[in-house]
């Protein structure tokens, strides 16, 4: 299939305008099902004959009935009606199994099955839903050729398609050429589809570029539209570029709805504008426009994830008061704010009322109460709900593994949680990155330095890219276990593998080469770390100063101690403890007590 799939939609449609329509689309594009049957192209609607049987979809549960039903509907004589089969394969395609469908399609045109452009449009429809768009435009082809016209919605599903296959300057191109050449009217759906499409693949510039170009022809966007460009706007980040479009919106006399204030609320709410949020939801109750479930979900997650979890719980109650029944998303943002906040307890009330509420917990319901129980050192109440997901008839994802191992690893369960990883492969449930960072990060702990580096050696042979998080890991594995040498080999490689060092890794290395009495090679690299970009941190630099007050070397500590106070950087408790400890031994350090009240935290004075 062509890599220019849009390409050949446009050449397809400039033939066909010309009367010129290529045979090659009738042919070997298709899978192989297609080369089997020749297509009948009979009029239907001009065929006289008997009554038309009564076909029984009640019958219909699964795929498999639908596939006896189809078998009975070929035998009947007369054959059913054209919308008896576009209705049976609605239903396959309801039941997404789109493949089994586009079989049915196939061998409905071998038996010389009555079809239509509708059921040429579901057949199209199946193609871009398995991302196969190119095999899409090949029943274009013979829609053309076989005397059918597409409509709106054929080209809507193909422009689809595209987007659906990662395709979207093709998807823009193909919009746009169906304007320049009047193939057919755009209709609200298209230009949703497209406008939706460009934001979601964020191409907001052109998606809004789209819409004021629409603006000005007879193809007005709709409220929908306007509501998936704020959408886009707001997901980029360019929230006063969404608000500022909702009031041209608004005085072109189109009113936004609850979807449009959603995206708003939703984006107003990443970038902490809360008394911006109040204002849009007071106009909301201005304008008449009903808050949802969505609303409310945004507001709890928003508190939550900020640790306002008393503000997210009024939300709730509001919600409730406003006769709006929370659902598992509700209650996930609450429970996994509970669990950030280590409210445990709270955490696991909330999860019990989940069944009281008519609802069962997800996935995500036990991953964020095991992962709260985790980092509270409860590995037995976590691994209790653990094994608890199967019986309620759940599947451990890889974020589960990944939190269990995690806990084991962290209580020195390391053989445990090894054994946990192999059966995530038994289960075939699939590691990533994280998964591999979290196993190497217990290797290191358990200082087997030299397991580590084959394990990571073993990730690249699997086509695992490791990320400066990984390398981050390894390298304060190797400083912990005195492996310097190796340490250092690994941060000059970063660059080569394309990874710029963090200050954190930065950090682990210097302070053991203080630590070892290493300074000027200590020195040389804090030259190289800002030379190439890296500014130090706060952490840095009490990690130099403890590392040299506790070799006893606080005339090589003052000048960092004179530099911190420069930069603006504050002690942490173990730096001013081991500073308090040096002024007792030396009371009439004068200088050394003036430099301690200046790197007094500033919210503790």
């Amino acid at each position: 299939m062509s890599r220019k799939a849009g390409g050949s939609a446009i050449e397809l449609i400039r033939r066909r305008t010309a009367g010129k329509l290529s045979h090659e689309f009738g042919k070997s594009t298709l899978p192989r099902p297609f080369f089997r049957s020749n297509l009948h192209t009979l009029d239907h609607k001009n065929r006289r004959g008997s009554p038309k049987p009564r076909v029984d979809f009640s019958c219909v549960n699964d795929v498999d009935d639908a596939i006896c039903l189809f078998r009975e509907m070929l035998r009947m004589r007369p054959q059913p009606s054209i919308p008896v089969y576009t209705t049976l394969l609605s239903t396959i395609v309801k039941m997404k199994h789109h493949s089994v469908a586009l079989s049915v399609f196939d061998e409905m045109r071998q038996k010389s099955a009555p079809v239509n452009e509708y059921t040429f449009n579901i057949a199209i429809n199946c193609y871009c839903l398995l991302n196969r768009v190119g095999f899409g435009l090949s029943i274009l082809g013979i829609m053309f050729k076989s005397g059918y016209e597409p409509d709106v919605t054929t080209f809507g599903t193909l422009i689809k398609g595209h987007f659906l296959d990662d395709k979207v300057v093709e998807a823009e191109k193909l919009f746009k050429k169906l304007l320049v050449l009047k193939i057919c009217e755009p209709n609200d759906v298209m230009i949703l589809t497209v406008i939706n499409g460009l934001c979601k693949a964020r191409q907001i510039l052109p998606a809004f570029e789209l819409l004021h170009a629409l603006e000005k022809t007879k193809w007005k966007p709709n409220v929908k539209a306007y509501s998936a460009m704020i959408d886009g706007l707001c997901k980029s980040g360019m929230v006063d570029d969404a608000l500022q479009l909702l009031s041209q919106m608004t005085a072109k006399g189109i009113s936004p709805n609850v979807v449009t204030c959603n995206s708003i609320i939703q984006g107003l709410c990443d970038v902490g504008r809360w008394e911006d949020v109040r204002d849009v939801l007071h106009e909301m109750t201005n304008l008449n426009i009903s808050k949802d479930v969505y609303t409310f979900n945004i507001l709890v997650d928003a508190y939550c994830k900020e640790g306002r979890v008393k503000d997210a719980e009024d939300v709730l109650q509001d919600m409730m008061q406003q006769n709006i029944s929370p659902d598992i998303i509700t209650y996930n943002a609450l429970i996994e704010g509970y669990c950030v906040a280590g409210n445990m307890s709270k955490a696991k009330e909330v999860f019990n009322s989940i069944g009281e509420n008519g609802l069962k917990p997800s996935i995500i319901t036990y991953n964020s109460l095991m992962d709260g129980y985790c980092k509270k050192g409860k590995i037995e109440e976590a691994w209790c709900l653990f094994l608890e997901v199967t019986r309620k008839g759940l599947k451990h994802n890889t974020i589960t593994y990944n939190t269990m191992i995690h806990g084991l690893f962290n209580k020195d369960k390391f053989a445990e949680g090894w054994k946990l990883f192999k059966d995530m492969e038994v289960q075939q449930v699939h590691p990533d990155l994280f998964t591999y960072n979290i196993l190497l990060d217990g290797l290191c702990k358990n200082r087997e330095i030299d397991e580590a580096l084959t394990f990571l050696h073993s990730m690249e042979d699997k086509g695992i890219i490791p990320s400066i998080i990984t390398y981050g890991t390894l390298i304060d594995g190797l400083c912990k276990n005195g492996k310097l040498e190796v340490a250092r080999d690994v941060l000059n490689e970063l660059p080569s593998r394309g990874l710029q060092p963090t200050v954190r890794i930065y950090t682990m290395i210097v302070g053991s080469l203080f630590r070892e009495g290493s300074m000027e090679e200590a020195k040389l690299l804090l030259v190289k770390m800002e030379e190439g970009g890296c500014a130090p941190d706060s952490c840095l630099y009490n990690v130099i100063v403890q590392s040299l007050l506790r070799r006893n070397e606080l005339s090589e500590a003052i000048p960092f101690l004179e530099e911190m106070c420069e930069r603006g950087f504050s002690a942490d408790v173990t730096t001013m403890s081991l500073l308090i400890d040096e002024l007792q031994g030396d009371r009439e350090n004068l200088m050394l007590l003036e430099m301690i009240k200046k790197l007094v935290p500033k919210d503790i004075m």
